[in-house]
């Protein structure tokens, strides 16, 4: 009994997990690789994974303490998905810090930018920043398509209540192909 509640995970953490769970499933979706272009490697993976936990970052700042803690286990989940696929890629223990930081500030410098694109509502700024992020500035053609699904998903994701974003229950606009 006393190790149940010692080791039980906070229900902000469990609730966390299925939002990257639920981000992570959309961010699979094989339009956006067979239809839009991004990139299926594990570059282009990571952007498309990244751009799903900050639109659901981006829906919960701002919505008090509940959000906020559900919000830090959402990216916990994310840290400890990058870290276990460092590792299952073979990156040895000594490595994985330095991997783990240079992706955090990736992480951090791609959500400060999609923020500042996404609240000043630039569709271009948006567009060229997909350019460079997925798809690495090469083949972009598809930029603009895919800034499209992100500014409607940024408008979508707050229609639907609290509740629902915290039980992780998602709705993603259609993928434009």
């Amino acid at each position: 009994m006393i190790f149940e509640k010692l080791f039980r995970r906070a229900p902000s953490r469990i609730a966390g997990e299925k939002l990257y769970e639920a981000a992570i499933g959309q961010a699979r979706q094989v339009a956006f690789y067979a239809d839009l272009g991004a990139p299926d490697t594990v570059e282009g993976r990571f952007e498309l994974y990244t751009l799903h936990v900050v639109l659901v970052l981006h829906r919960l700042k701002g919505q008090g303490a509940v959000a906020a803690e559900t919000a830090q286990g959402l990216f916990d989940a994310y840290v400890q998905a990058l870290d276990d696929a460092l590792r299952e890629m073979g990156v040895g223990d000594l490595s994985v810090g330095k991997k783990m930081r240079k992706l955090g500030e990736a992480f951090y410098g791609r959500a400060k930018a999609y923020q500042a694109a996404l609240e000043q509502g630039d569709h271009a700024a948006l567009a060229a920043l997909i350019g460079r992020t997925v798809y690495a500035d090469q083949d972009d053609t598809a930029a603009d398509r895919l800034a499209d699904y992100v500014q409607r998903s940024a408008e979508l994701l707050p229609t639907l209540g609290l509740d629902d974003i915290l039980a992780a229950r998602l709705a993603w606009p259609e993928i434009v192909r």
